[in-house]
């Protein structure tokens, strides 16, 4: 049995996670819960001092935004849409039957305007470029969601439904660059906090096809990503639980974000993969938090 099959069956049998039968789609049990409410506790306490302007989107969101995002470019492998039945009563009689005979149901059923969120940060810039150009000195958002990736795996740390803490920064690239590079700090600073291991490194996305592979070289080349990796079901191939991305002026372009000079806005994000950083606590700590080390339950619990 292999390391991520080992620690997800033992997830199930200690019920901190449960079964639901779709591989990377698993209901979280009230221990788990809480060890992830405590450490969205410790982020808070370690946010920069600047208030940011908390916002909270659902986990799907405006179709026609998704498209002008332009991530089906990259990745459409990953995305997900939310499709309902559009048929009439026959369709309806037609597709009861097909469920019945055990056939495929989904003819009649068509896309909404909803597509499910990729990241917590996707519907961020057209609201807020909606808004204007940005105030002296920026914007800084404090977001959380639950996301979709389509990559389904006995990986307990590469679920399909997941939920993402964000700090986004908008203005200039000055702004943005030390608000990432102030963020990497933090961030190994607040996971050695709660025991683990870190090593942080640059990175790339998971661009689509060949031209993608030319991409993911640019942007380790251009270091516009860097991952803070974190041992979960592996010491030697550890997991990025938490990002850092410099976007340059991308979703600017792309929304029209201006600064308050006119000049096309930049951003970064610092992004915090939630359920991994759980994951990675209790691979190190043990399953029953009560007997995590003192120091630990001390940052996470006071």
């Amino acid at each position: 049995m292999d390391m991520q099959t080992n620690l997800l069956d033992r997830l199930f049998d200690a019920g901190l996670l449960i079964d639901t039968g779709v591989d990377g789609l698993y209901g979280r049990s009230g221990a788990f819960e809480d060890v992830i409410a405590r450490f969205e506790a410790l982020i808070a306490r370690h946010a920069p001092e600047a208030t940011a302007e908390v916002i909270r989107f659902p986990p799907g969101m405006n179709r026609a935004h998704f498209e002008g995002s332009g991530y089906m470019k990259s990745f459409p492998q990953l995305a997900g849409t939310v499709h309902s039945f559009c048929g009439c009563e026959l369709d309806h009689v037609n597709l009861l039957q097909c469920m019945a005979e055990g056939d495929d149901w989904t003819g009649k059923q068509e896309a909404t305007d909803v597509v499910l969120t990729p990241a917590a940060c996707y519907p961020l810039y057209p609201t807020i470029a909606k808004r204007g150009p940005l105030p002296e000195g920026g914007g800084l958002f404090d977001l959380q969601s639950y996301c979709f990736r389509h990559e389904p795996s006995k990986d307990p740390a590469r679920m399909q439904l997941f939920r993402m803490r964000e700090f986004v920064r908008i203005g200039t690239p000055d702004d943005v660059m030390a608000f990432r590079s102030d963020w990497m700090e933090r961030g190994s600073t607040l996971v050695s906090a709660v025991g683990l291991d870190v090593e942080l490194d640059t990175a790339n996305d998971p661009f689509f096809g060949r031209a993608g592979k030319m991409l993911g070289n640019n942007q380790r080349e251009q270091k516009l990503k860097f991952e803070l990796l974190i041992p979960v079901t592996s010491a030697t191939t550890k997991t990025a639980c938490l990002s850092f991305n410099y976007h340059q002026d991308h979703f600017g372009q792309t929304w029209g974000l201006k600064t308050v000079n006119g000049e096309t806005a930049h951003t970064a994000c610092v992004g915090f993969g939630l359920e991994r950083i759980a994951l990675a606590l209790f691979a190190r700590h043990g399953l029953d938090t009560a007997d995590w080390p003192e120091p630990v339950r001390k940052a996470l619990w006071g």
